[in-house]
């Protein structure tokens, strides 16, 4: 099956699809150059600081329906690179995404993947693929503040072992393609416990911490961190001498920044 476009905001380049069943996916063109693209309609992980996931989960979206997103817009948009970010989880509709992104590849696409891990046997592929980045997005160590972040209820800490698994045997060069994606929200996930584990995994293993500032949506109850408490925690985790990133103006975008993404917009 294929998409159809039906709606592209004039504001920030969102870009919603049609399915032939009738649903709806959504992709954006960010930074002049990158598009992120859906893998799902609506996400299993259900996420509750994420509009993409709070209509629950519907189906898979097949490698033609993945590859439309691109190949409908690749004539008028100068797309040098696919973030496959949006609405969906990835490891969970992994052949599909396979497939897709070697089609990318093969059109000399740098294609990067964001993740939770789950399930553990399509992350093993993920992280094995021919990619060009990923960001495992972890949110929270402990048990207590996961609860409060992930409807679904996966086995982390097998997840957190098969990515060290996976990037242990690999040069500090090579692990600059893997990076933690860290979403703050205000008195979940900014304690000075919970910064201080991620932290210590971040310097232990090398990587990257990617610290996102938190787009509120109407489902979720959560709020982001003052600008203040944002810079104070850049500046914790740099003390321990990692490099972090920050959210750009193209990932606090109130509509279609990460974790704005849904499957029903009007």
């Amino acid at each position: 099956m294929k998409l159809k476009k039906r709606y592209q905001s004039k504001l920030n380049n969102l870009f919603v699809y049609e399915t032939e069943d009738g649903y709806h996916v959504e992709s954006v063109f960010y930074r002049g150059d990158t598009l992120c693209i859906s893998t799902q309609v609506g996400c299993p992980i259900g996420c509750y600081f994420c509009a993409s996931g709070s209509r629950g989960f519907f189906r898979n979206l097949s490698a033609e329906e993945i590859k439309s997103q691109f190949l409908l817009l690749e004539k008028t948009l100068p797309i040098k690179g696919i973030a496959i970010a949006g609405i969906g989880e990835p490891a969970a509709n992994v052949e599909s995404v396979l497939d897709a992104l070697n089609f990318f590849k093969q059109r000399n696409l740098k294609v990067t993947i964001t993740t939770t891990g789950f399930p553990e046997s399509g992350f093993k592929k993920l992280l094995s693929c021919e990619h060009d980045g990923i960001t495992f997005s972890i949110h929270g160590f402990s048990e207590r503040v996961r609860k409060k972040l992930f409807k679904l209820n996966f086995p982390f800490k097998k997840t957190v072992s098969t990515f060290i698994d996976h990037i242990e045997p690999l040069s500090k060069t090579k692990r600059k393609k893997y990076q933690i994606g860290y979403l703050l929200l205000e008195e979940i996930n900014d304690s000075k416990e919970e910064l201080t584990q991620l932290a210590e995994f971040a310097q232990k293993y090398s990587l990257t911490v990617m610290l996102m500032m938190y787009n509120p949506v109407e489902t979720s109850p959560f709020k982001p961190v003052s600008p203040e408490k944002y810079e104070k925690c850049f500046k914790f985790l740099r003390k321990y001498g990692i490099r972090v990133t920050l959210s750009n103006r193209f990932r606090t975008d109130p509509l279609g920044g990460c974790g704005t993404l849904t499957i029903a917009r009007n």
